[in-house]
């Protein structure tokens, strides 16, 4: 090999070892930065109905909520309640 070659290959090792090093560098900063986020602010969660009164028949499978409403999920369908008053607003057939 020559001395060229010698040089070339050097040069070459120095920039890969740079380049993982500043690769290194950011993967660790974004991992740092994404588990410092704070976490959302429990007291913007909907407050929970004290009692909710399912139709004859009804099992709730699942429950969601959305910032008026919630819903249940029995079945087949789902059914969609009015935060306030507790009223059934909507039944929808999901098949």
């Amino acid at each position: 090999m020559g001395h060229g070659t010698v040089r070339y290959l050097k040069t070459l090792v120095t920039a890969m070892t740079l380049t993982t090093i500043v690769g290194l560098v950011v993967l660790v900063g974004v991992v740092v930065m994404r588990f410092s986020q704070t976490t959302p602010d429990q007291t913007t969660a909907p407050a929970l109905p004290d009692h909710i009164t399912l139709p004859d028949g009804v099992t709730a499978n699942a429950v969601t909520f959305g910032p008026d409403w919630y819903a249940i999920v029995s079945g087949d369908e789902i059914l969609v309640f009015d935060q306030g008053s507790g009223d059934l607003i909507k039944r929808i057939q999901v098949r």
